[in-house]
């Protein structure tokens, strides 16, 4: 069942965030989404603005703490808000901020059983140097996961006798689906229990959910690194990057036909719907 207050909640966020956000070339727009996303989150708590410098320029994380019912590990669930240059950013990644916002609105009104943090990194485009920094903040802390939200909202369409779905090792295709309909979840392998019971919230709302666990810090495969879970895998920490797998399936990957109209709303959504009951069980 798809909740309509949810998915017009993600629409209007969609709306404000969609424009292009790299902090160098469009620094307007950049801005207007670190805004938007703090004006946003200040509905649920006190957020925090986390600088860093990067090419003597000052660029800032936004965080938002929410208490659990415990006082266990944290999870921590990030998205990243700038984009390339010329792109802008529907699905990379205004999608995974959107439901970033929409989980900081659902948790601050029912507290899951541990604390969450959710942290909108910046320059994930420019090799992860939001969530890098980030990292650096937490040596030592404790963490129960972190969860990385990157490019939610796209489902390729069925084309008869050819795949909408790619993989980057062509023997994944034999395990995987061929139909680009599916929510995909990347995490280590110690985290196959974690995955699985998260594949299974998914599935109640009505959407395929495939999940590949990895060893090594994803290094056998570079491509499942390419977010911002891999600084908190390179750092021990269990991470899960949650994604509709970017360019293996969207054509529209950092160009500037990433817009709204591209994005499948129902799918959007129930990969909000999931992560909101998934996350509540951890």
């Amino acid at each position: 069942m798809i909740h309509d207050s949810l998915r017009s909640n993600l629409v209007s966020h969609l709306h404000e965030l969609i424009r292009e956000r790299d902090p160098y070339v469009s620094s307007q727009g950049h801005y207007y989404a670190r805004h938007y996303i703090h004006t946003q989150l200040s509905q649920w708590g006190t957020p925090t603005q986390m600088p860093f410098t990067c090419r003597g320029q000052v660029h800032y994380n936004i965080g938002l703490n929410l208490p659990g019912q415990s006082d266990r590990a944290p999870i921590v669930i990030g998205a990243h808000y700038d984009t390339v240059p010329g792109c802008p950013g529907a699905d990379d990644n205004a999608t995974g901020v959107a439901v970033l916002l929409e989980l900081a609105r659902y948790f601050a009104a029912q507290p899951p059983q541990r604390p969450v943090y959710l942290v909108a990194f910046d320059l994930e485009e420019y090799g992860l140097i939001g969530s890098q920094a980030y990292v650096q903040t937490q040596i030592d802390q404790p963490i129960h996961l972190m969860l990385s939200l990157e490019m939610l909202g796209y489902r390729a369409a069925k084309i008869p006798e050819r795949p909408s779905q790619n993989y980057p090792v062509a023997a994944l295709k034999y395990i995987y689906p061929t139909d680009g309909d599916f929510i995909a979840l990347i995490g280590n392998w110690q985290l196959v229990p974690t995955l699985w019971r998260l594949q299974q919230e998914f599935r109640k709302t009505g959407l395929p959910c495939a999940w590949l666990p990895m060893v090594n810090r994803g290094q056998p495969i570079p491509a499942t690194r390419r977010s911002d879970h891999a600084p908190f895998w390179d750092a021990g920490y269990d991470a899960i990057l949650v994604t509709d797998t970017a360019e293996l399936r969207n054509p529209h990957y950092h160009k500037r036909t990433d817009t709204f109209d591209t994005l499948d709303l129902k799918f959007l959504t129930q990969v909000c719907q999931g992560l909101q009951q998934g996350i509540a069980q951890l």
